[in-house]
């Protein structure tokens, strides 16, 4: 796994050990800020990564030019990968919340330009991630999801097993 783009990429980046964390592969970052790119500049972009696991999204953000990054995670070993990609891409502006994210999202109240949700695929407590406040919401799961009546589909794609859908404020009528 590498950061696809950006000033850091071509690092590698590492996991923890066992299956636990699913990190999102390299393909589907990269169609992911792909497909970002008509929605938000990342430049100086402040950006959340909720189920962070590895903190590949985040980094990814960052090294494509976020101003900041916050990488909530629950998991111990996941919070170290972070932190040792972090160190090892060099990247500023990243900040490491060790807390199970739902209580964070509940109770953070920042509004972001980007937030990622990637939780595990067994995940259901979909409009809790919904109460993010942002401008564009990623959600990565084994299918569609459906975060709240406040948000709009704007995209949803299928790679294998993955489908990813980003959403962003549905507009009052």
């Amino acid at each position: 796994m590498r950061i696809v783009s950006g000033s850091a990429r071509g690092r590698r980046l590492v996991a923890p050990q066992g299956d636990k964390t699913r990190p999102t592969s390299d393909f589907v970052r990269e169609a992911i800020f792909n497909s970002l790119q008509s929605l938000v500049d990342l430049d100086g972009a402040d950006v959340a990564d909720v189920f962070a696991g590895t903190g590949a999204l985040g980094i990814e953000a960052l090294s494509r030019g976020a101003r900041t990054c916050v990488f909530v995670e629950r998991d111990r070993d996941a919070v170290d990968a972070i932190r040792r990609n972090l160190a090892t891409t060099k990247l500023d502006g990243g900040r490491v919340v060790h807390a199970d994210a739902l209580r964070w999202v509940a109770t953070h109240g920042n509004r972001f330009d980007v937030a990622f949700a990637d939780p595990p695929y067994d995940y259901h407590d979909w409009a809790v991630i919904g109460g993010l406040d942002a401008d564009v919401l990623v959600v990565e799961s084994d299918r569609e999801v459906d975060v709240g009546a406040h948000w709009a589909v704007q995209r949803t794609k299928r790679y294998g097993t993955t489908v990813v859908t980003l959403f962003v404020p549905r507009r009052p009528m």
